[in-house]
């Protein structure tokens, strides 16, 4: 294999399309907290001056949506009228209206519940049909590709220095991004290109804007073995970012699944994940699938791992399972297919169980990436499949 380059983005958490999922995820957080079982689908619109919160809301509880939307605009810095956009006066409008009794009757019910099969468990049904891929590789201690673990650790560095006020004139808004070199055995060897663009105060020149960014930030982040003389650095290369936020640019949720995932190194099914309670798999087996893949890399059964999990509609059971390892694994992806077979339960009710995902935990992932998340302590970034991964490749090639 050649040498290749491979780059990621991420973004702050003032990022317009990102203050939109923090907020769809906190109505969703909020209804959780009084109904577990509540069916959410909530997406966000902002723009100069507005936020419009809408969508589809089944639950026997009351939250004050507006509230929770200011409490996530003001909390992220957008708090007075010099951050450009202020969480204390904007308007805020909602349209909500209950889920679909036609996707309802699916979801309640599933196909397999109505026809008399696994009657007594796992009677929900996929809240839509699609794909949903998770990956996992032993680029870094998480088992994440570098590129977008670096992004998101320089975002996250961005918005601590800011709060934290060692750069005090920097804005909520912000992006991140960088390229990696791999070597002809594709291990990555060293950080080719690093992007930073931050909005700021107009006082600060750009050349001191530069020289902190690379001291605070940039130096605190990347390791110095895999940065050289030929490393190139652009630091808001337009000159200026002093308009950000919904002022700058429209924002809306959904809109960087790609941020939310693997940056772009494994395949997207193409579904968002904020707002969206369990039942729909865009978001439950979005996360079992990372679940499996992180737990067959971390059981040294394969150096890479990509796991695409399809269902239909109102059908617990997904319509198809398929592993790829990329050539890395010893023993084979139909073994290892058979193995995930007898392991995992991915039928939305199994996956919502033991994934834990009827509590309100989501607000906290709704920037920074949903992969990769060992701070916060979600379960499918757990490695407590791997003994019984292990024992079932063993069964399974042993004839047992």
């Amino acid at each position: 294999m050649p040498r290749r380059l491979f780059t990621s983005e991420s973004v702050t958490e003032g990022h317009p399309d990102k203050l939109c999922d923090q907020i769809s995820d906190r109505v969703l957080d909020a209804i959780l907290e009084k109904d577990p079982m509540a069916h959410v689908a909530c997406e966000v619109t902002a723009t100069t001056g507005i936020i419009h919160v809408m969508g589809e809301i089944s639950t026997n509880c009351y939250i004050d949506i507006a509230s929770e939307a200011r409490k996530v605009i003001t909390s992220i810095g957008y708090n007075s009228q010099l951050s450009g956009f202020d969480g204390n006066t904007c308007g805020i409008i909602t349209s909500i209206d209950s889920q679909s009794p036609d996707i309802a009757m699916g979801v309640n019910c599933s196909l397999e519940k109505k026809e008399g099969v696994n009657e007594q468990e796992n009677t929900i049904g996929a809240g839509d049909q699609g794909m949903m891929f998770g990956f996992a590789c032993d680029e870094t201690p998480e088992l994440m590709p570098l590129p977008i673990s670096l992004a998101h650790r320089l975002a996250k560095r961005l918005t601590q220095v800011r709060k934290d006020e060692t750069l005090n004139y920097l804005g909520p808004d912000g992006k991140t991004q960088v390229t990696i070199e791999y070597d002809e055995d594709d291990k990555p060897v060293r950080v080719d290109t690093i992007v930073v663009s931050t909005q700021h105060s107009s006082e600060v020149s750009l050349e001191n804007l530069r020289d902190d960014i690379i001291k605070n930030v940039i130096e605190v982040i990347i390791p110095k073995n895999m940065m050289d003389d030929e490393t190139k650095i652009f630091i808001n290369p337009t000159g200026r970012f002093v308009i950000g936020g919904p002022v700058g640019d429209s924002g809306l949720t959904g809109r960087k699944i790609i941020v939310d995932t693997y940056g772009g190194y494994s395949r997207h099914g193409g579904g968002a994940f904020s707002g969206k309670d369990a039942t729909k798999v865009d978001r439950s087996a979005a996360y079992a699938a990372r679940y499996v893949a992180k737990n067959i890399v971390g059981a040294g059964l394969a150096k890479k791992c990509e796991i695409q999990i399809a269902y239909a509609i109102g059908v617990a059971k997904p319509v198809s399972v398929m592993v790829d390892t990329f050539g890395t694994s010893s023993v084979g992806d139909d073994v290892l297919s058979k193995a995930v077979e007898k392991v995992f339960d991915l039928r939305p009710s199994a996956i919502i169980e033991y994934l834990d995902l009827r509590k309100p935990i989501y607000s906290k992932l709704a920037a920074y990436g949903h992969m990769g998340r060992e701070d916060l302590g979600v379960n499918w970034e757990k490695l407590n499949k791997v003994d019984d991964i292990k024992k079932a490749v063993d069964d399974i090639l042993n004839n047992k």
